[in-house]
C-alpha cells in the first residue's frame, strides 16, 4: 500500500512537469557579439565568437518575470552610454513562451540579417532582413517546449562594408541587402 501511494505521488509529479525549451543566440558574423541575460539581475558578459552559440533554458525571473537577452556589437556595450542593443525578450507563461525582438539606442546590427526561428515550424519566426526592426508588433508566442534560435548574420551574411559579387569570388555568403555593382554589400538608405 505504501509503495502504491509513493508511485502515485511520483507519477503525479512527473505528469505535472512540463518540458521547457531554450533561448539560443548564434553568431554567424565575422566579428564577436556580446550578450547579457537580464531579469532582476544582470549576468556576466558572454562573448559569442563567429560560428558559436549561447543558450539558456527558458525560465521566469522571480523579480521581473520575463528575461531580456541584451546583445551589443560592442564589448561592455550595455554599460556604455547610448550603445546600441538588440533585445531578444522572452516570458515563460506555464505552457507558452512569449517572445519578441527590439532595438534600443539605434540599430547596431544594421546591414546584417537577424532572425528568430522556433524549432516548431507551426510557430512564427521573426526576421529582420537589414538588421532593423520592421514596423508593427513583433510579439509572438509558441508552446514552451520549443527552442527559439536568434541568429545574427544568417547564412554568414556579409556586413555592409565587406566586398561582394565579383570582388569576393570564393565567398558563397549572401549580401545583407544588395550589392552596388560588384563592389560592396550595403544596407538600404
Amino acid at each position: 500500500m505504501l509503495f502504491n501511494t509513493y508511485a502515485l505521488v511520483c507519477l503525479s509529479f512527473l505528469v505535472g512537469v512540463q518540458a521547457v525549451g531554450r533561448a539560443i543566440v548564434t553568431n554567424q558574423c565575422d566579428e564577436p557579439i556580446y550578450l547579457w541575460s537580464v531579469g532582476g539581475s544582470i549576468s556576466a558578459q558572454n562573448t559569442i565568437a563567429k560560428d558559436t552559440s549561447y543558450s539558456e533554458t527558458f525560465h521566469r525571473d522571480p523579480a521581473s518575470g520575463g528575461i531580456a537577452l541584451k546583445i551589443s556589437p560592442l564589448e561592455g556595450g550595455i554599460f556604455k552610454p547610448n550603445a546600441s542593443q538588440t533585445i531578444f525578450s522572452y516570458n515563460l507563461d506555464v505552457n507558452q513562451i512569449w517572445y519578441d525582438m527590439s532595438d534600443v539606442f539605434g540599430d547596431g546590427f544594421a546591414g546584417r540579417t537577424l532572425s528568430i526561428k522556433p524549432t516548431d515550424s507551426s510557430c512564427d519566426a521573426i526576421a529582420w532582413g537589414s538588421g532593423k526592426p520592421p514596423a508593427g508588433s513583433q510579439v509572438k508566442n509558441c508552446q514552451a517546449s520549443t527552442d527559439l534560435e536568434l541568429t545574427f548574420c544568417t547564412n554568414h551574411c556579409l556586413p555592409s562594408w565587406y566586398p561582394c559579387g565579383n570582388n569576393a569570388p570564393n565567398d558563397r555568403r549572401v549580401c545583407c541587402t544588395h550589392c552596388i555593382g560588384s563592389h560592396h554589400c550595403v544596407a538600404p538608405l
